[in-house]
């Protein structure tokens, strides 16, 4: 879905792309990687922009914004702040993560139009409203849809969701962030991020038999371990790339998540091209094939790449065996003919309640197609799923084209249903009868996660992952011990039968079928301004929000210390998900669970503190709506790395919804304290750590003389006893001047909407 005025940003970002490469080709006086080419077309400022791998900052101007339905109900309240008709990049929205997977396809997706109708129409109106795409529940999954409707090779995507990086199967460097992070972007603001390590992944030889591109990454998964991709991009390169289709990059660099990598990309090449002309995209692979070398590394990184690589890791796709990971992490990688004995030793049971295929991670045309060959042998001599056999279409126009061409009918001849087209069971959205509670059972799925809980809620499910051919496969003897290259399975006549390696083409030969779940085009301007956001009055989902009070100019007097972190705080014991995400888009339902998994070193019981007003001893929410409602504001301090873990906005909001004033701390995750800045509140360090122990639960704090705050200026916190003395504490900041203006302001997007009005 290609549009004159996205022919023209790409034409911009092409005619740019190779100067820039060239310039920074230049300046560190090296070949350069393709990561480096992408990075430094979208800088604010090539010139000026340092690019020191694990420690630069780096600040981009991305391409496009897509967000799914959990996260867009928060993201689109704070642009709404901003005071812009439309936003500064395009922008889409993607109903696929609130529908539940219990029945089927029909019946689930119409308890989910009526469980979440207020939600669908907020995000409904809000998009016309302010110039969004809006693809409305059951068009399909965000990746999958992205993948098929807007990535073009070079781009930069930032996605509200972790399995973003799907797009660089289409040459983009597509990144999950946080609603904040997208809220940012769509309002005007630039997108930080940590300059990335690179890690080479050298492909060689060619895919065939059993293995597939799913193989590729559970390797890659097994190798790096969860950890081993943090703060890094993943780039693949050498001949074995071009000999898997544009989907089965899509389905590799999804799945870069899972080692916790900042994005993965493959280069252009003609599986790409053929992609893009198969889903109406011509124009934009004519433009990328004129500046093919641009969106590739130079070729001394692939001659040597070494030395261009922090990490390199080689792969031969002619021996490389289909695997299967899990259970519990995607890094417990095995091939296929160790899962016998893997499963002995873990003592996991090996009769599996339910197979799964399908997902943003494998759900093509060619995925589906290779699962619906296993099929059709099996249909030829009467075998059937011997589990239950789920299969999730990862779009409409996925749905209707395998409907169109038989591969649905071959699926569900052996006993799969097919459920709706959203992620379902994949992110936890799916409502298990088959189990009882506590029952260890194990279940094997095409997905990309299965971190216990992850599928069902059930701890005691067992995940295990590998491609839809595999999952078919063991599906149709409903054990995990069964190894279809080397196995055969009994038939109804007792004749042994052997399953042949599946073939099915990568795009479908009649063309893709049209979907028909619906597309909202953004509305032309001179219409957005007559159409009403919905927000249902009284609402327990949904409320507007309203602009946080600017700073009035004075110091921070007395305020209590709310709580003293112990340890470890991530924004998950700031923001607690699970059960409390029905309340994403209600800033003050959601600011009920604040610091509710926080160690607080004042009391015994985590998420609680002292109430310096009455002094009871009460949840920190709670403790922080008292000081709210007596004008008073509060600090919060905290440890090491305060913040880590995912970018979960409400980790900043909900503390300045209730009146943080000020987060002080021996150290901040980056991500995290920028979070803070753009909330208005003050993010500040011990200039000498062991201050920290200083403070008391019954201190009060102030923090003097903010008139003359300045970049690389400490400031100075009065520390004051409650039998009156006084100590002295020297704080340091990291706030630059635009972001001082922020605080002024009462937030960043308050100086948008101030910046907006002066126009």
């Amino acid at each position: 879905m290609v549009t004159r005025e996205d022919l023209q940003r790409i034409d911009q970002l092409y005619a740019r792309l190779p100067e820039a490469a060239a310039a920074l080709r230049k300046r560190l006086g090296r070949p350069v990687t393709m990561s480096e080419k992408l990075l430094v077309a979208h800088a604010a400022d090539p010139a000026a922009q340092e690019f020191t791998r694990g420690t630069s900052y780096l600040t981009l101007y991305p391409d496009r914004v897509a967000m799914q339905d959990a996260t867009a109900q928060m993201a689109i309240l704070q642009f709404m702040l901003a005071g812009r008709d439309q936003t500064a990049v395009p922008t889409t929205v993607h109903c696929d993560h609130l529908i539940q997977a219990r029945v089927g396809a029909s019946e689930d997706m119409r308890a989910a139009l009526e469980a979440n109708r207020e939600v669908y129409e907020f995000l409904r109106s809000s998009s016309q409203r302010y110039g969004l795409g809006f693809w409305q529940p059951g068009a399909g999954i965000i990746h999958q849809v992205f993948l098929e409707q807007y990535a073009f090779p070079g781009g930069l995507l930032i996605g509200t969701d972790s399995h973003t990086p799907n797009g660089g199967g289409l040459g983009m460097l597509a990144v999950g962030v946080g609603g904040s992070e997208a809220a940012d972007v769509m309002a005007g603001l630039p997108w930080e991020v940590k300059c990335p390590k690179l890690i080479g992944v050298h492909l060689r030889g060619r895919l065939s038999g059993w293995t597939s591109s799913k193989d590729v990454i559970l390797k890659v998964c097994g190798l790096l371990t969860t950890k081993g991709g943090t703060n890094k991009i993943i780039e693949y390169f050498g001949p074995g790339t071009r000999s898997i289709s544009a989907t089965g990059k899509g389905t590799i660099t999804n799945m870069g998540a899972e080692v916790g990598a900042t994005t993965s990309v493959f280069p252009f090449d003609e599986r790409m091209s053929t992609y893009l002309r198969a889903t109406g995209r011509a124009e934009v692979a004519d433009r990328a094939e004129r500046i093919r070398a641009a969106l590739a590394a130079d070729p001394e990184v692939e001659q040597d790449p070494k030395a261009y690589f922090d990490e390199v890791i080689e792969i031969d796709l002619s021996t490389l065996e289909p695997h299967i990971v899990g259970p519990k992490s995607p890094d417990a990688a095995r091939p296929i003919s160790r899962m016998a004995a893997d499963l002995a030793r873990g003592g996991w049971p090996a009769q599996i309640r339910v197979a799964l295929i399908g997902s943003c991670t494998n759900s093509s045309y060619e995925d589906i197609g290779r699962a619906a060959q296993v099929a059709e042998q099996a249909k030829r001599e009467g075998l059937k799923a011997k589990c239950y056999f789920l299969i999730t279409p990862g779009s409409d126009q996925i749905y209707h084209t395998i409907q169109r061409d038989g591969q649905m009918a071959a699926l569900e001849a052996i006993g799969g249903s097919v459920l709706a087209n959203a992620c379902g069971p994949c992110i936890g959205q799916w409502k298990r009868e088959d189990i009882k509670p506590g029952e260890v059972n194990s279940i094997l799925t095409s997905f990309n996660r299965n971190f216990p809980r992850r599928n069902d809620g059930t701890a005691e499910t067992l995940a295990f992952m590998g491609s839809p051919e595999i999952v078919t496969a063991i599906a149709l003897t409903g054990d995990l011990r069964f190894n279809p290259l080397t196995d055969s399975i009994p038939g109804p006549d007792g004749r042994a039968v052997r399953l042949q390696p599946p073939e099915a083409p990568e795009l479908p030969p009649r063309g893709f079928a049209a979907g028909e779940a619906g597309f909202l085009p953004p509305l032309p301007s001179a219409e957005r301004a007559r159409v009403p956001v919905v927000i249902q009055e009284g609402s327990e989902r949904l409320q507007a929000l309203e602009p946080f009070a600017p700073w009035d100019g004075r110091d921070l007097e007395r305020l209590p210390i709310l709580l003293k972190a112990k340890g470890q705080c991530t924004t998950d014991h700031i923001s607690p998900a699970g059960a409390w995400l029905r309340y994403r888009g209600h800033l003050d339902k959601i600011s009920d669970n604040m610091f509710l998994g926080a160690e607080n070193a004042f009391t015994d019981k985590p998420g609680t503190g002292m109430d310096q007003l009455d002094g009871q001893v009460k949840p920190l929410a709670q403790i922080a709506r008292h000081y709210l409602k007596e004008g008073l504001g509060w600090v919060a301090v905290g440890e090491v790395n305060y913040g880590e873990g995912s970018s979960r906005e409400h980790a900043a909001m909900s503390p300045r919804f209730l009146g943080c004033k000020a987060v002080i701390v021996k150290s901040f995750a980056r991500l995290h304290e920028t979070n803070l800045k753009k909330q208005g509140i003050l993010p500040l360090t011990f200039v000498t750590p062991a201050d920290y122990d200083l403070l008391r639960a019954d201190d009060r704090v102030s923090l003097l003389n903010l008139k003359a705050l300045a970049p690389g200026r400490p400031l100075t916190m009065r520390v004051t006893r409650a039998d009156g003395s006084t100590a002295t504490v020297t704080l340091a900041h990291s706030l630059t001047a635009d972001q001082i203006r922020w605080f002024q302001a009462g937030s960043a997007l308050n100086l948008i909407r101030s910046q907006q009005a002066a126009r």
